[in-house]
């Protein structure tokens, strides 16, 4: 689930190869939430609260929610598709994968998400997070699938 649309075209086809070879694996959906409307009427704490409200409505209870957050879990490759193996096996529950606005989420949100995970300690723009955890999804799954494409 993401805030808002992907504007710039390169990054939209690079999530959009990701999405369709995702689909080999998992059963995979991406939800693009709208922008707020006046959001630039807002604060950031208000607009958060709109954000959060929006992505809540699509979450359903037995969803296992994990954030795409800065202060999250950092794995390695190879570890996040341990991580997900897990998940997959422990859990009939949809897994739904959440990138936030650009001020991140509401506490509502922290507070009803199951995990939160770190792609890096560095700051990337929420439309390049898109791409990069899509391409890391999929090279989970070939892993788990000991297919060549991560080398290690």
């Amino acid at each position: 689930m993401v805030v808002g649309k992907t504007t710039d075209a390169s990054l939209r086809n690079l999530e959009e190869n990701y999405a369709q070879r995702l689909s080999h694996y998992v059963n995979f959906e991406k939800i693009e939430l709208h922008d707020v409307k006046n959001a630039s009427s807002l604060n950031s704490e208000q607009l958060n609260e709109k954000e959060g409200e929006a992505m809540l409505a699509k979450v359903l209870k037995e969803d296992y929610l994990v954030l795409l957050d800065d202060k999250g879990d950092q794995f390695t490759s190879m570890n996040f598709s341990k991580w997900l193996q897990s998940k997959f096996l422990l859990s009939n529950k949809r897994i739904t994968f959440c990138v936030g606005g650009a001020f991140g989420f509401s506490n509502a949100v922290y507070q009803r998400a199951n995990a939160k995970i770190s792609l890096s300690q560095m700051t990337f723009s929420h439309q390049m997070v898109r791409m990069i955890f899509l391409e890391q999804l999929y090279r989970a799954c070939t892993i788990l699938k000991g297919e060549k494409y991560h080398h290690e």
